[in-house]
């Protein structure tokens, strides 16, 4: 479980193909304090530590977790939002996050506004029933809310506003208009969904 607050930023040193793709990424947290068999969100991917160094740790990427992800996140060189997992008594600062990426969306737009930047994102038919207006989403593991949803003939979108400490601290300061980002409902959403569907075929 994590809330979508990101502690550090990692890079992929390397890369190999295992059978599934085994990862070794480079971070700053003290690693003596991570444990092997930790959960660390990886751009809002929950993976699981196989190894580890004083400066880096390894994790193993299935090939299913590749094909539900944004593309190129993984390549050697990238950069990931790092979460370690929520322990009994933390800040609860972001909202309730699984680590389980619900869908890819696409940037089509970021705008400087202020000092901030507006960030609009198109989303996959399947998860617009999900976005409301204020509530929480989350994008490459960082918990934003929601400005505004627009539906329209050509699909559904949704706009983001980036203050200058989050493009600092995330890798969001980066994006530009064509990527590809890792989506995460609020579960809360899911479940809703969920016990609507049932209701229904009842």
């Amino acid at each position: 479980m994590f809330t979508g607050i990101v502690t550090d930023i990692g890079t992929i040193r390397s890369s190999e193909q295992r059978g599934d793709l085994r990862l070794e990424i480079g971070c700053g947290y003290d690693m003596h304090d991570v444990a092997i068999g930790a959960s660390i969100a990886c751009s809002g991917v929950c993976l699981t530590v196989v190894d580890k160094g004083e400066d880096w740790f390894a994790v193993d990427v299935s090939g299913e977790t590749i094909s539900c992800t944004a593309d190129g996140q993984f390549a050697d060189g990238a950069r990931l939002n790092l979460e370690r997992s929520l322990k009994l008594g933390d800040e609860m600062g972001g909202h309730i996050v699984t680590g389980h990426v619900d869908g890819v969306g696409s940037i089509a737009s970021v705008d400087k506004v202020g000092d901030s930047w507006n960030v609009q994102v198109a989303v996959p038919a399947t998860l617009a029933p999900f976005i409301a207006a204020k509530g929480s989403i989350t994008v490459n593991g960082v918990s934003l809310t929601v400005n505004v949803v627009e539906d329209g003939a050509d699909g559904t979108s949704f706009a983001l506003n980036i203050i200058p400490h989050t493009a600092e601290v995330t890798t969001l300061g980066d994006i530009k208009a064509g990527d590809s980002v890792n989506l995460e409902i609020d579960v809360l959403a899911r479940y809703l969904r969920r016990m609507k569907d049932h209701m229904a075929a009842a």
